[in-house]
């Protein structure tokens, strides 16, 4: 539809990043916000962003610890029963140190996103540039999986492979 393997590349690189940055609830709106600003692929960013949404998940706590030890915050308590305490004695208190936990793992995020976007955008860009020749050639299936059985193998009954 008119998008080069480049852009692509890059439309999928942010969706791919984008989708682990550790605001749960935030990758969809900045997903479009930057296709927006930077002219990228929508679809391509959006299939990039939830593709990896089981990884956002896993590595919401991960990228918490990391940012509170690189920025020396008190780190989170992973206990039920400390963040129970912690919900009835002191609930203002925990929800900015829970905008503080967040707010530096986003920080660490995009520090990190920075730095591998165009990383994966460059080794994306020639996997898409072969997945258009072959489009463009109608070399139908586009991901070759298996060797092909051809007409004649299939007459005489020769399927060794």
């Amino acid at each position: 539809m008119g998008a080069t393997p480049e852009k692509l590349a890059w439309s999928i690189a942010a969706g791919l990043l984008i989708g682990i940055n550790p605001i749960i609830g935030s990758t969809t709106v900045l997903c479009l916000a930057l296709a927006f600003v930077f002219r990228l692929n929508v679809a391509a960013s959006q299939i990039g962003n939830h593709v990896v949404y089981p990884l956002e998940l896993l590595l919401v706590i991960p990228f918490i610890h990391a940012a509170s030890r690189m920025f020396h915050t008190a780190p989170m308590p992973l206990s039920a029963n400390e963040l129970f305490r912690a919900t009835r004695e002191h609930p203002v208190d925990l929800i900015r140190q829970l905008w503080v936990w967040e707010w530096h793992a986003f920080l660490l995020w995009a520090v990190i996103a920075a730095v591998a976007v165009p990383l994966a955008a460059l080794a994306l860009t020639p996997v898409l540039r072969k997945l258009l020749a072959r489009v463009e050639r109608h070399q139908y299936p586009i991901l070759a999986i298996a060797p092909q059985t051809s007409e004649s193998q299939l007459r005489g009954g020769d399927l060794r492979h």
